[in-house]
């Protein structure tokens, strides 16, 4: 029985997800293992590999679709002894046997009852679409067809059941397509009274209204990515639904900045004489934050609303600048681990997700997070819960200042720290007493080693 390749949820929250690349191609033999394609989500490049054995018959979605739904049909293997011509022209069985190894546990989708058309959307000529009727359609393949002003319903769609995708519409510009209708124009400009443009863009204003406020050609359109859009969906969400309560305290940094430079002036070497590791500041803040949390476990949990889930252990997220937004890879356990493990964890981590290379267990999670913009020179901040956190530590620049010592005045190396809360979850009492376990472990370096 044909095997059907379904689009995996890669994790819990996602929805759709883009099809980056094929690394097999139509007609390959395929082994238990085998890497199919390369999946886009939010956040990384995931692997989809092959459960079972057969051959590709036939690739449904093609590589550079974008919002691809997850269980939707991407592939059809044919099984040993089937016949692959045929296993291609029924489009696949129509209750998969199996799917992706992420979306194993989904609800599957049934599959096209017919294979799409061979045939190049311009050559097919279709008639236009009904008034009324749904037109399936990517947001690039619209967003192609809008700006050529191709009608979306006189194109032939060659995706999951014949949804139109990126390579229809420019099949259709290439070939001439057939240009929107232009009984739509008197209809827009009887209209046009009735929707007199605003003086002003409020939040959430319309593309179009927003780009009135500037001079054509004063700007360049650069269209929203799925990380930037997740972020921009989620950073709402918190503001909106997180109640932020927000604590600063400033601490001396002296005693961990020598205890730093001692720990890597030890550091054993390598066969090539370089040093094992190299500790940062930012991974001795990371170890301090995880022993608070740790010291004060009322502090170290996630608001839900049924329940407050205390965790056991402090996983710790880091918050990572990547081309097109930031994610937050998670140091597990990391109120048990010595500096050295964690300074070689974030490396890698920080390697990987610069490279979009993350798996989901690795960015998904935590029980408090660490924002550090201190190395761009940045005094102090407040950062934006982000959940299941229920706390977030933004961490700024050591600065060299007076301070006083006994009634003397001395100069010391101090940094601002500012804690976001969950004031659902950690009040300000609660968040005082865990920013105060915290500076003793930053103030005190020492403890952190015992």
């Amino acid at each position: 029985m044909p095997v059907n390749v379904l689009m995996p949820a890669l994790s819990p929250t996602m929805e759709k997800g883009n099809l980056a690349k094929w690394l097999k191609k139509e007609g390959d033999s395929i082994k238990s293992g085998d890497v199919l394609a390369e999946i886009e989500t939010d956040k990384a490049t995931m692997e989809v590999e092959a459960i079972d054995e057969g051959v590709l018959a036939k690739i449904v979605v093609p590589e550079g679709t974008a919002d691809v739904p997850v269980n939707d049909l991407i592939a059809v293997i044919a099984s040993e002894g089937e016949d692959v011509k045929a296993v291609a022209a029924s489009g696949g069985a129509p209750t998969p046997k199996a799917a992706a190894p992420a979306a194993a546990a989904a609800p599957a989708q049934a599959a096209p009852a017919t294979a799409p058309a061979a045939t190049p959307p311009a050559a097919s000529a279709p008639a236009p679409a009904q008034a009324g009727t749904r037109i399936f359609a990517s947001p690039l393949a619209k967003r192609l067809a809008k700006e050529a002003g191709l009608d979306l319903g006189a194109i032939q769609g060659s995706g999951p059941h014949g949804r139109i995708v990126e390579k229809d519409v420019k099949a259709a510009i290439a070939g001439g397509g057939a240009k929107a209708a232009p009984a739509a124009a008197p209809a827009q400009a009887a209209a046009a009274p009735q929707a007199a443009p605003a003086p002003a863009a409020p939040a959430g204003a319309s593309d179009e209204v927003t780009k009135k406020l500037f001079a054509p050609g004063s700007f360049e359109e650069i269209p929203h990515d799925g990380m930037r859009k997740t972020i921009a969906r989620r950073l709402t969400e918190a503001k909106s639904t997180i109640p932020h309560f927000y604590l600063t305290v400033e601490v001396e940094i002296d005693a961990l900045l020598a205890l730093r430079e001692q720990i890597n002036h030890g550091a054993p070497l390598t066969k090539e004489g370089k040093p094992t590791f190299k500790v940062s500041v930012n991974d001795m803040v990371i170890k301090a934050y995880a022993l608070a949390l740790k010291a004060v476990p009322d502090a170290n949990v996630s608001w839900t609303d049924g329940a407050m889930l205390k965790h056991k252990h402090a996983d710790v997220g880091v918050a990572v600048s990547i081309p097109g937004g930031l994610i937050t890879p998670i140091i597990r356990n990391a109120e048990a681990k010595t500096l050295s493990a964690i300074s070689n964890e974030m490396k890698d981590l920080a390697a990987r997700a610069k490279g979009r290379k993350l798996k989901p267990e690795e960015y998904q999670g935590g029980t408090g997070s660490v924002s550090n913009l201190g190395m761009f020179g940045v005094k102090s901040f407040a950062a934006i819960v982000n959940p299941p956190h229920a706390t977030i530590l933004a961490v700024g620049a050591g600065i060299k200042q007076p301070v006083v010592h006994g009634g003397e005045i001395k100069v010391a190396t101090i940094m601002s720290l500012t804690l976001s809360t969950d004031h659902r979850a950690v009040d300000g009492a609660l968040g005082a007493e865990l920013m105060q376990a915290f500076k003793g472990y930053i103030e005190k370096p020492m403890g952190m080693l015992v």
